[in-house]
């Protein structure tokens, strides 16, 4: 690691955890109401039906993305939930709706059992601890989503929409070539729209 390298980590480390701590601060009834306001928003990309939008399952103070996938779901989207490899491997995205049983993954996320088909996306909501108005975004360190995007727009135009509260918002992100820009960040407070 180059000394740029490691200073941008550790600013990506001291981003990370003072977004974090502000997310973990607001109360749970807040982190709710703000997840209801941006479902009940118009979606700022069309969902047709058969089209594939993979979320993810909420952690502790995530911003929880099951009412929106209700919501596609509803209007015939096809689901997915992310699968995480080994360390260094991008997310497999795999089939999932609901009422389908799920298995418990790393750190204890439950996501698709093995026998579910591997999908790719159209539109991913991506989970994050920090966001700019670059479109850059933290997530928590090990790279999942940036590979994971990075290889589905190598094969197909996706979509990539954070999902996050505003307190979560900072002033500048350093990126770098391995970081995937978002598309889009919603927030309880507006839509930021990247493209």
């Amino acid at each position: 690691m180059t000394t740029n390298q490691t200073i941008e980590a550790s600013d990506k480390s001291a981003l990370r955890q003072s977004a974090l701590e502000r997310r973990d601060a607001m109360p749970a009834s807040a982190r709710a109401a703000a997840v209801d306001v941006v479902t009940q928003r118009p979606f700022p990309v069309g969902i047709a039906p058969g089209m594939v939008v993979s979320g993810y399952s909420p952690m502790k103070s995530e911003f929880n993305p099951i009412p929106l996938l209700r919501k596609f779901a509803d209007a015939g989207a096809k689901l997915a939930l992310p699968v995480t490899p080994k360390r260094g491997n991008p997310l497999i995205m795999r089939a999932w709706a609901f009422g389908d049983e799920l298995a418990s993954g790393v750190w204890g996320i439950r996501e698709p059992k093995q026998e579910s088909p591997e999908v790719f996306p159209d539109v991913m909501l991506v989970p994050l601890a920090a966001f700019d108005r670059a479109g850059h975004r933290i997530g928590y360190g090990a790279g999942y989503y940036d590979m994971t995007i990075a290889r589905i727009r190598a094969m197909k135009p996706v979509v990539a929409v954070g999902l996050a509260f505003s307190v979560q918002e900072v002033a500048h992100i350093p990126a770098t070539a391995f970081d995937q820009q978002l598309d889009l960040v919603l927030t309880e407070a507006e839509t930021i729209d990247f493209r």
